[in-house]
């Protein structure tokens, strides 16, 4: 695989859990193609929002060389950057680089004038701030990410752990993901259109959850998983575990479910050469009609191409 340059942009106070994020996705490891790089506005410490400093191995000159640039939130995103930072982000994104931000460091995109005329996400919390300082962007509140290629933006903290993880399996596809998150002990997909904030995000440690539910459904894809059946297998009523699952997840069981089968799909058409109807019945989604027509949904992209752009990543 050919090298991927990825700058991590820390503006100063920058958020230390968002600056984590990204470093820990793209280190490089034997199976991916990541060059990693943590630049500042100039090279040397960072303060970050907590008081401590980090180091920053480069200046600005990193981005002009990055294939992806990410910037992690920051505490004072109510002030614009250096103008030589909003200068190197212009240069970057005019020369076809790909920029993502993190929670708040959608404002130093938005200052560069990047933003503009987009749809794009931020922490719910600062998400009037940014549509009343650049009015002509459109802030959608609902999202963990939006995929604007070669812009992304992504809410708070842990949405950027989704963000970077679809940036992976964007491009070395699903099973590499995968790898990662369990790495991390993260979920492996949530989809960008998942509701940001969820109204019982974090369930009292005492209360019953249905996580194990969930693990025991990604093991058995490739059965009729009822709501009846999840039910039971939760030991709660439907209508219960429909309320429950929303809750915890911010989407219906069937949508969570559809979810996890295309990007089992994905999997198993990465690392086998199984046929497409075997594949539908593994992952569960029944034929190869149905899996092309929620592949088309989903990735507006045939199971047959899909695997082909894969095949031709691994071997480039």
């Amino acid at each position: 695989m050919s090298a991927h340059r990825v700058a991590v942009l820390a503006l100063p106070h920058v958020l230390p859990l968002d600056l984590g994020i990204p470093t820990q996705i793209f280190n490089p490891r034997p199976n991916t193609p990541y060059e990693l790089t943590v630049c500042g506005a100039t090279r040397g410490s960072v303060t970050t929002s907590t008081g401590f400093t980090v180091g920053a191995t480069a200046g600005l000159a990193a981005l002009a060389r990055a294939d992806t640039i990410i910037v992690p939130g920051y505490w004072h995103y109510r002030r614009p950057p250096a103008p030589e930072v909003a200068a190197a982000l212009k240069l970057a994104f005019s020369r076809g680089a790909r920029i993502a931000s993190i929670c708040t460091g959608a404002f130093a995109l938005a200052a560069a004038g990047l933003l503009n005329g987009r749809t794009v996400t931020t922490h719910w919390a600062s998400a009037d701030e940014l549509e009343e300082l650049y009015p002509h962007l459109r802030v959608d509140r609902n999202v963990l990410y939006v995929d604007d290629d070669p812009l992304l933006t992504s809410a708070g903290v842990t949405a950027g752990i989704d963000l970077c993880l679809h940036i992976v399996r964007k491009d070395l596809g699903a099973a590499v993901a995968n790898d990662i998150a369990r790495e991390l002990v993260a979920a492996p997909h949530r989809d960008g259109g998942q509701a940001q904030y969820i109204a019982q995000s974090l369930p009292e440690p005492t209360a019953h959850t249905l996580a194990d539910t969930r693990d025991w459904a990604l093991r058995h894809l490739e059965e009729t998983l009822t709501l009846a059946a999840l039910a039971d297998r939760a030991r709660v009523s439907t209508r219960t575990l429909v309320r429950m699952w929303r809750q915890e997840t911010g989407v219906t069981p069937h949508q969570w479910l559809l979810t996890a089968r295309v990007n089992h799909a994905r999997e198993l058409l990465e690392v086998t050469d199984l046929g497409i109807e075997q594949i539908a019945a593994q992952s569960g989604l029944g034929t190869s009609t149905n899996l092309r027509a929620r592949f088309r949904d989903a990735l507006g992209i045939t199971p047959t191409a899909y695997r082909r752009t894969f095949q031709r990543t691994t071997t480039a």
